[in-house]
């Protein structure tokens, strides 16, 4: 076996056990797995909204049997939000019931571990089994939480004033993802490894439904990727994603279609479970459908 093989058996190990958990990865995808594994980094995943960043997250957790926490990212998200919240109404609670008593040891009952909320943050670096931390959308976030998060991923711990640093009981495999929606900082793509998804090719949008759709005819597999994949060279507002093309394939299969030229006015119809705006709704007319279609063999 030459080194190059050696080299590459890692990656190809990876891309079939998530297959067998439902996602199928390009080559460069599986590296970029493998890679974040052996050197303990976080993974950027950046690509336009569909493409299946999110079920990257899920899949590994899946294929490594722990825990996804999930943190949403959106405009205004904050540290509390994000890390850590105090349980004020039972703290308030707990400081009537010991009216009277000295002031110091109701403060040190209130600000203990059992008023503590922990947030997807505090929560990824306190799991004794290393979970998956997804940081999704995290161009939706501001730069100021960008920042926050940077510390964060840098040492995994965090300072709580009440209570000290809480250093990580494992370290998290953590995946960002982002949408492009903004410019992410130099400084949060020097902490991670990099990799763009973009739409599947034909071949591996045939092996994913194929995958996620048990028991769809393989030539009607083949045929709704090629499809989806011309509509996506259309002049659209939203290309369709992944989720899309399974949907409209899961569609198909209810209605007993196996070929799409057996019912091309219901395929015209149907497209609304692909086209997400009334603009690309527009422009892919009956016309368009069956030029497309025309093409698919």
């Amino acid at each position: 076996m030459t080194s190059v093989q050696t080299a590459t058996a890692p990656r190809d190990l990876i891309a079939d056990q998530l297959a067998r958990h439902g996602y199928i990865p390009d080559q460069d995808l599986a590296t970029a797995l493998w890679l974040m594994d052996m050197l303990k980094r976080p993974l950027l995943l950046e690509g336009e909204a569909g493409v299946g960043k999110t079920e990257i997250g899920r899949a590994l957790a899946s294929l490594h049997d722990t825990k996804l926490i999930r943190l949403q990212c959106y405009e205004g998200l904050d540290q509390n939000a994000a890390l850590y919240e105090w349980n004020y109404q039972r703290q308030l609670l707990a400081i009537k019931a010991r009216e009277g008593a000295e002031a110091d040891g109701v403060e040190d009952l209130i600000f203990s571990e059992r008023y503590l909320l922990e947030r997807p943050l505090l929560a990824a670096i306190r799991q004794v089994k290393p979970p998956v931390l997804l940081i999704d959308e995290i161009d939706r976030a501001d730069e100021e939480f960008e920042a926050f998060l940077l510390e964060l991923l840098s040492d995994f711990q965090v300072s709580i004033p009440e209570l000290g640093t809480i250093t990580a009981t494992s370290i998290p495999r953590v995946v960002l993802t982002s949408n492009g929606t903004r410019e992410l900082s130099d400084a949060l793509r020097r902490r991670c490894l990099y990799h763009y998804v973009d739409f599947p090719d034909v071949d591996r949008e045939a092996r994913i439904l194929a995958a996620r759709l048990p028991g769809i005819d393989a030539r009607l597999a083949q045929q709704i990727a090629s499809l989806v994949n011309s509509i996506r060279k259309e002049d659209l507002r939203k290309a369709p994603g992944v989720a899309e093309t399974l949907d409209w394939a899961a569609a198909l299969m209810g209605v007993g279609i196996a070929r799409l030229q057996d019912d091309p006015a219901f395929v015209h119809e149907s497209m609304m479970c692909l086209l997400k705006t009334a603009e690309d709704k527009s422009r892919v007319t009956r016309e368009v459908t069956d030029r497309l279609l025309g093409k698919v063999a």
